[in-house]
């Protein structure tokens, strides 16, 4: 398993949790407001880290940090990630795995044998703008609703969350997202923040009052509804 990045100390990424934050390179999607297009770009791909110096660093805060997030990149992608998962969990820490949604038989098999606490699952946009949003020309679908059955279905804590974009994201695009997640616990609208290394270019953050306006329609769809960046 390959890890270019560690934020060792975050009350932001695991709702309700201290953790460290394991960040892993490459992902199959080419978002244009990714935050994280260093991770995403093989050519601007961060050095690797030793794999053992992760765990000495969890091995000596024990009893400080209450669980790791697993982040990318897409996680799923790599090689190892059930070991890597295990070995956390034997040291008593709770897991939170962020994901695309894209590898949805990686995702059950880390649900069966528990080896993630939290899912948080992108919904990047309506079933008819998703390929735009992603970056990609081909997409199968049915990999991306399979991946929301399980969270919803089979997942200890998750959340869905979709980053706006003013120049992506429409009044219709909150209601096609709601109906495909409906019924689920928990979904956080993320305002865009440009890092000033994307992928793409010409985006930029939504109004509040957009924000706003979509929450209150996500509202119909998921029992608590979010607002980050604002």
């Amino acid at each position: 398993m390959k890890i270019c990045g560690l934020q060792k100390l975050t009350a932001l990424d695991f709702p309700g949790r201290i953790a460290c934050t394991v960040f892993t390179p490459g992902c199959n999607f080419r978002c244009g407001f990714c935050h994280n297009a260093a991770l995403v770009t093989a050519g601007e791909m961060p050095e690797d880290i030793d794999l053992e110096e992760i765990f000495s660093y969890l091995r000596k805060r024990r009893g400080i940090l209450d669980g790791v997030v697993l982040t990318g990149g897409e996680p799923l992608m790599q090689d190892g990630l059930s070991d890597f998962l295990r070995e956390v969990k034997a040291m008593g820490y709770l897991a939170k795995l962020d994901t695309n949604g894209s590898f949805p038989e990686k995702l059950e098999e880390l649900l069966n044998e528990n080896l993630v606490d939290y899912v948080a699952m992108d919904i990047k946009n309506s079933p008819e703008k998703y390929t735009k949003s992603c970056g990609v020309k081909l997409l199968d679908w049915s990999k991306i609703e399979k991946s929301i059955e399980l969270i919803i279905k089979c997942a200890p804590d998750y959340e869905f969350r979709t980053t706006a974009v003013a120049q992506l994201h429409s009044d219709e695009d909150f209601r096609a997202m709601g109906g495909l997640i409906k019924g689920a616990r928990n979904w956080y609208i993320q305002k865009f923040v440009d890092s000033g290394a994307l992928i793409g270019s010409g985006f930029s953050a939504p109004a509040d009052a957009d924000l706003r306006r979509w929450a209150e329609i996500a509202s119909s769809f998921a029992e608590k509804v979010g607002i980050r960046g604002i």
